[in-house]
């Protein structure tokens, strides 16, 4: 999870996942100051959207009360609140709900409650298409599963603009845009 001030090291849900840990500490350190989820929480980055200053956390098989607490003990300092958010049908929060723009936001209501974010507006993904809630805005663009034709026409009437890219063999794993990157401006370095 990296913020303008900091990045937080996550400790997964997934054993099989913790050896990707140290490869991305050590590269992130180089450009934010470095936190870490400690045992006994676990916290997976897809279950973390960012909406200005609230970070929502969804409560999944992959992150715990334990991970959202020290979560919403490390960014606290920097001005960040943190929201727990109940999930079902899906792995994480950003598979049924993802950040569009200040104040509009992608979801998919079976999985996760639309009472969560208050003030937002929603745009609602596609009912044949529940996997398209995962979407990446990068510059303005929304970087969105090429396999999602409906949820994309959503998006396009409703004024965005929208590139595709194929994430067929991503959503076999129930993975989506947003687990393939890891956006930040590197202008704001504190080293680790």
């Amino acid at each position: 999870v990296v913020l303008d001030e900091l990045a937080v090291i996550t400790r997964p849900g997934a054993e099989s996942r913790r050896a990707e840990i140290p490869p991305v500490a050590e590269a992130l350190g180089e450009f934010r100051l470095i936190h870490r989820i400690e045992d006994p929480g676990t916290l997976d980055g897809g279950d973390v959207m960012q909406a200005g200053k609230v970070l929502y956390v969804g409560e999944t098989l992959r992150t715990n009360a334990a991970g959202i607490q020290q979560l919403r003990d490390i960014v606290q300092s920097a001005g960040y609140e943190v929201r727990a958010v109940p999930v079902h049908g899906c792995l994480h929060l950003k598979s049924a709900v993802s950040w569009l723009e200040p104040g509009t936001l992608l979801i998919n209501r079976e999985w996760v409650s639309d009472s969560t974010f208050k003030g937002f507006r929603f745009l609602d993904v596609d009912p044949a298409e529940p996997f398209a809630g995962n979407a990446l805005v990068l510059g303005g663009t929304i970087i969105h599963p090429a396999e999602f034709s409906r949820t994309r026409a959503r998006l396009i009437a409703a004024g965005f603009s929208v590139r595709t890219v194929p994430a067929s063999e991503l959503a076999k794993a129930e993975g989506g845009v947003t687990c393939c990157s890891l956006i930040f401006s590197p202008e704001t370095t504190t080293g680790s």
